[in-house]
């Protein structure tokens, strides 16, 4: 499952770059919009620093078709083929995606709540699928189990598309989707870093150190023996 990184803050995407095994970044309007400036400013930022064959998913905001291709287009145009463009999985997106798939812009089909939005992206031609972890679950709903549904449909029809699970509220629900499988994640800096934030881990290290220390002197390593 690839791990992804759902934020349009530098500095975060540079700190979880520089611990974690990440493998891109996801963008929404709204995240965009928390930032408070031009919104291909911040992306221009983002591509720049995590580098040209990163994935980065960036969405349109038109509501009709040929406005969802117009913003696609200009998408790409700034920052580079290997972007994602978020196409909201509604009528108008899927006649959107099946066009921009024919010119070989790859898509990510977004706002998605149940497995046939999924199934119609697929057929449309996304390559990612997103569906709305939390928000499901707030509907009423299981969201990890409609994600796993979404995979198994797209699994047992040959298609090619893959999961890109959304909107997490904890880690648990990433954890079982990686036992599924999924083809990945996205999720906020607070719960990738929250992955290991662990009591238990934590007074485990302690102890090792306060150990060897013990024997070699205070804050004396491996290196210094």
């Amino acid at each position: 499952m690839k791990l992804i990184i759902d934020d349009a803050h530098i500095e975060q995407i540079k700190e979880l770059y520089e611990y974690y095994p990440v493998d891109g970044v996801t963008t929404n309007p709204t995240i965009l919009a928390k930032s408070g400036r031009n919104p291909y400013e911040v992306l221009h930022e983002i591509r720049d620093f995590i580098g040209a064959d990163a994935e980065l998913h960036v969405q349109v905001i038109a509501r009709t078709a040929t406005g969802m291709i117009a913003d696609a287009h200009r998408i790409v145009k700034e920052l580079g083929d290997n972007t994602y463009v978020k196409i909201p999985s509604i009528q108008e997106g899927f006649k959107a995606m099946r066009i921009l798939k024919n010119e070989g812009i790859s898509i990510t089909a977004t706002a998605i709540y149940t497995p046939l939005q999924a199934f119609l992206a697929a057929k449309s031609g996304a390559s990612y699928a997103a569906p709305y972890i939390n928000r499901i679950d707030n509907m009423g709903y299981d969201g990890v189990e409609i994600a796993r549904h979404i995979h198994d449909i797209f699994k047992n029809n040959n298609f090619k598309a893959e999961v890109l699970a959304a909107s997490f509220k904890n880690s648990q629900q990433l954890l079982e989707l990686a036992e599924y499988g999924i083809g990945a994640s996205t999720a906020s800096p607070d719960v990738i870093f929250a992955l290991v934030k662990n009591e238990a881990i934590t007074s485990a290290i302690n102890q090792f150190i306060s150990d060897f220390e013990g024997l070699v002197g205070n804050g004396k390593t491996m290196a210094d023996c």
